[in-house]
């Protein structure tokens, strides 16, 4: 009787490592050609250059921040835009930003996280992750209390806060493979 429970168990493992296989394998045969691209392009990315800024109306999405849909990241001005077709403006916020920079750059986003601690322990929600820098994870995050507070200057942190409702638009805009662009 051993023999024969061992052969099932030997039979369940088998067809679930095939299983697993065969879901991997058409997992990655749907995902984008450059998913795995978590650093800036090569070439000269849209924005590298410090882009032209509308004065009278701070919140006009950059010049030279890239087309079609996509996140874009002002470093300078600790701004968000979300752009929709037809180079449209979904919505543009505040941010709080990390104690490191992404460089500017086009990006992807590679990884989401619904809550976690962030780095600095504070319960962060809806963390959209697109680069490193500096060893740091760096992404868009709000934190679950609501605040905004700057990140303490000693520390190294990635976490680029937004309010909640921000981080609601982000967190259903910028699904895995976005476009984030960052411009200075």
């Amino acid at each position: 009787m051993a023999s024969s429970s061992a052969g099932i168990v030997t039979g369940l493992v088998t067809a679930a490592l095939v299983t697993v296989g065969v879901l991997a394998h058409q997992a990655s045969v749907g995902a984008p050609a450059d998913l795995d691209r978590s650093r800036a392009t090569v070439s000269p990315a849209p924005g590298a250059v410090k882009a032209p800024r509308d004065r009278r109306h701070p919140d006009a999405l950059p010049a030279r921040s890239g087309t079609g849909e996509r996140v874009v990241y002002s470093v300078d001005d600790d701004r968000v835009w979300l752009v929709g077709p037809a180079n449209k403006v979904r919505r543009t916020y505040e941010v709080t930003p990390s104690t490191v920079d992404p460089a500017p750059g086009t990006y992807r986003v590679t990884s989401r996280s619904n809550r976690v601690t962030g780095s600095d322990g504070v319960p962060v929600e809806h963390v959209v992750r697109f680069t490193s820098a500096e060893g740091v994870a760096v992404g868009f995050s709000a934190a679950v209390d609501g605040s905004t507070a700057k990140p303490d200057p000693d520390r190294r942190t990635g976490g680029i806060r937004e309010s909640r409702a921000d981080g609601d638009a982000m967190w259903t805009f910028a699904t895995i493979g976005r476009q984030v662009v960052v411009v200075p």
